[in-house]
Order: C-alpha cells, then sequence, then structure tokens
C-alpha cells in the first residue's frame, strides 16, 4: 500500500472529521461568545460525502477516524454515518453479493470493488460533551461505533455550570456509565486545566478515575478560544499535573515511547483500576510524531490543529472529481502538513477558527 505520507516522512493513520460547528455548551475555552455557526446546511458535507472521503483515506492507510465537533450528536441521524463507517472495518470490508442483489454490496454500491485497496480501519471512535448521549449509547454501539470520549472539566456541579455555561453534570456523569454499559469502552474523559479555573480539581479527577475505571486524561490549555483570550500564564504544565497526582497516588509510565499518541499514558503503582493520560502540546510537545489530519464539518482539511491555512476538499468533490483527482488533491495537501506549531515561537498567530469549528 502507498501510504498517505507528509513531506516530513510522518506516516498520517488518523483522520478526525467534524460533522457540525454547532455545540449546546459554551465552554469559555471555546465558544465563550456564544458564536453563531459559520457553516451553512449547503456548505456541510453531507454523510454521503463523508463516506466517500473516509473510505479513500482509508484506502491510503487511515486507521483510526475520530468523529467531532461542535458537538457531533447534534448532527441528526448520525447513527446512519456511523453505520456506513463502520463498513469501512476490515472485518466487514466484503462483498456480499448474490447475482441478481447488487444492494447486498458492502461499502455502498457508489465505491466499485475494483477501486477498493485493503481497507485498514481498526477504530471508529466519538468525542462528545455528553449533554444527550446517556439516551443513544445502545444505537450508537449498535452502529459500529467502538469507543467514546467524553469531555468533563469540572466534577462539581457549580463550577460545570461556569466552564460550560450548562448545568449539565448529572447528564455527563451518566454518559460515562451509559458509555459502560453499551461496551463503548476504554472511556476517556477529557479535562482541560486551566490555572485559577478547575487546576485545584487534579487529585479529584485522578480519585474518579481510579474509583470509575475510565481513562482520565488531562489536556493543556491551548489558544483555540472564539474569545482570543488566551493567556499563556493559565497553562497547567504536565509537568505539575503529573507531579500533583504523583504526590497522592504514585504513578508508573505505562511505555517508553508514546509512539504517535497525543498523551504520555500513566498506571497507578498500587494496582487500581483506571489509567491517567497527560496532553501536553504547548510544554511537552509532540509534532514530530503527529499523524494526524483533520476535516472540517465544511468539508475543508487542516494539517494542524493550529494551522492559519485551509484547503477545500468540499469543492473539488463537488466538482465531479475522479477518485484519483480526489487523491492527488489529498496527497499534495498532506504534504504541506507543517513541521510542528508555532505556539512557542514569537510570531505566533492563533489558529485561523476556533476548536468548535476545527473539531477536536
Amino acid at each position: 500500500m502507498d501510504f498517505l505520507r507528509d513531506a516530513h516522512n510522518r506516516i498520517i493513520r488518523d483522520l478526525r472529521i467534524s460533522l457540525t460547528d454547532r455545540c449546546n455548551f459554551r465552554c469559555f475555552y471555546c465558544l465563550p461568545n456564544g458564536e453563531p455557526p459559520l457553516a451553512r446546511k449547503e456548505t456541510i458535507l453531507t454523510f454521503e460525502e463523508i463516506e466517500r472521503i473516509a473510505e479513500i483515506f482509508v484506502s491510503l492507510g487511515v486507521e483510526k477516524i475520530r468523529l467531532t465537533g461542535g458537538e457531533p450528536l447534534l448532527r441528526k441521524n448520525i447513527e446512519n454515518l456511523i453505520e456506513k463507517l463502520a463498513r469501512l472495518k476490515k472485518d466487514n470490508y466484503e462483498l456480499r453479493m448474490t447475482n441478481d442483489d447488487e444492494e447486498k454490496r458492502q461499502p455502498a454500491t457508489r465505491y466499485p470493488q475494483s477501486e477498493m485497496q485493503n481497507p485498514t480501519l481498526k477504530d471508529l471512535a466519538l468525542t462528545t460533551n455528553g449533554h444527550s448521549f446517556p439516551r443513544r449509547a445502545a444505537a450508537l454501539k449498535n452502529a459500529g461505533l467502538d469507543r467514546v470520549t467524553i469531555s468533563l472539566d469540572s466534577l462539581r456541579r457549580e463550577r460545570f455550570k461556569e466552564i460550560t455555561g450548562v448545568d449539565a453534570l448529572e447528564n455527563v456523569l451518566h454518559s460515562i456509565e451509559a458509555a459502560k454499559n453499551a461496551e463503548l469502552t476504554p472511556v476517556k474523559i477529557n479535562a482541560v486545566l486551566v490555572r485559577g479555573r478547575n487546576d485545584d480539581e487534579i487529585v479529584d479527577f485522578a480519585r474518579f478515575a481510579r474509583e470509575k475505571n475510565v481513562k482520565m486524561r488531562f489536556i493543556e490549555f491551548m489558544p483555540l478560544d472564539s474569545g482570543n483570550e488566551w493567556n499563556r500564564k493559565q497553562i497547567v504544565p504536565a509537568k505539575e499535573i503529573r507531579e500533583t497526582i504523583n504526590a497522592a497516588f504514585p504513578l508508573e509510565l505505562k511505555e517508553k515511547s508514546r509512539g504517535a499518541d497525543t498523551a504520555w499514558r500513566y498506571r497507578f503503582a498500587d494496582g487500581a483500576p483506571g489509567e491517567i493520560g497527560i496532553v501536553a502540546p504547548v510544554t511537552e510537545m509532540f509534532c514530530g510524531a503527529c499523524s494526524r489530519i483533520r476535516l472540517t464539518a465544511d468539508g475543508q482539511i487542516r494539517t494542524c490543529l493550529f494551522s492559519t491555512d485551509e484547503y477545500n476538499l468540499r469543492d473539488v468533490v463537488r466538482s465531479g472529481a475522479s477518485r484519483a483527482e480526489i487523491v492527488e488533491f489529498i496527497r499534495a495537501v498532506v504534504a504541506k502538513k507543517e513541521a510542528s506549531h508555532s505556539i512557542n515561537n514569537e510570531n505566533f498567530a492563533p489558529a485561523s477558527r476556533s476548536m468548535s469549528f476545527i473539531g477536536g
């Protein structure tokens, strides 16, 4: 297989697809001003377009697809899309048809079998704020979703409301149990740590990971808010997070290298369940091993979370381009993937869009 490789010899294995720029939360580090959606119905990729694009990326070696937003569960009938994408998994990617029953072809018949190349999708995941997740968990699992990551920035009801603008802590906590019950595991919990806002809950979060047997991931505060109020002094560095947890619950590094993963992963030294992950894009940047590419809800390829440039794949697809032409466009864009972000450089310019529009 001719893998999708950038100019720095990094192989692209991970595709993040944003399904919508809408969100029902107003987290201060993302959409503090309640910014209205910028993408309109006619500009948003259809499920059919997403399916076609995903199949091409998988044929080029992408092994993991994560559906993001905004809040992806605000996209109507997302279960239908998940069912389509789940067909790209290796075990499902077969021709099931009789001579007189073309409709049994999988995936959709719009992709002739001769054009499909060694599908390798291994993981189909979803990131959600958990607001409406509990009642949909089983359906998402049945559609083919493998696992879920849930955002949880405070364990305290009033503080959660201050951070997100929504009194929904109980919903999120119920989401974690619903994910477990639906076997959407391992369940990952994301907490963005911000100095003076929730950094006094680090140990509480670690205890929560132990008690609930979840993978707790701490993420450094990044300059991706629509209000452009990010301040470097608000960062809680990875070193501080490790030391704070280690003082209460001694940690052991799970692997000597994190590979292409974004997080350093730790187990509890006393054998307690749960896991700690620390994602430190600012103080311990991991760009050299980055294997990710992003597709926005309106069909723009972003080569880095902090890019100031976007590449319009939507219009290429809608122009009637052939599969070969789409592949050529994707390869040309991936070749432009930056060696690293520039957050720590004096000339750093914020990303061209906030997190809600980029997708996590």
